[in-house]
């Protein structure tokens, strides 16, 4: 025998599929989408974050119940109000969405 041969085959075929007669965990089913914006409020720059004089928007959402996903968008200024502003806008259009659904 080489090693390209093969040794072994499985076949996974649906009719000798065992039906278990255990539950379904409803720990591993996905929840609805929340969305919950958290703002430090002793903190004015809460997801915002300087790149070399660019302010960007920095934030992580959970497509799942067990991942995580960190977004940085730039806001494309470099004045600190108008990044401000732009945050609360973004997050304000992301609420009014979530609220639409």
């Amino acid at each position: 025998m080489t090693d390209l041969m093969l040794r072994s085959v499985f076949c996974f075929q649906p009719c000798c599929e065992i039906k278990s007669k255990r539950r379904t965990s409803r720990n591993m089913t996905t929840l609805a989408e929340h969305s919950g914006i958290r703002i430090a409020a002793d903190n004015p720059n809460h997801h915002l974050w300087n790149n070399h004089g660019t302010w960007f928007l920095h934030y992580t959402v959970h497509p799942t119940p067990f991942t995580k996903e960190r977004i940085r968008r730039s806001l494309g200024t470099k004045d600190l109000g108008v990044a401000r502003s732009r945050r609360d806008a973004f997050f304000s259009h992301v609420a009014g969405k979530h609220a639409a659904a």
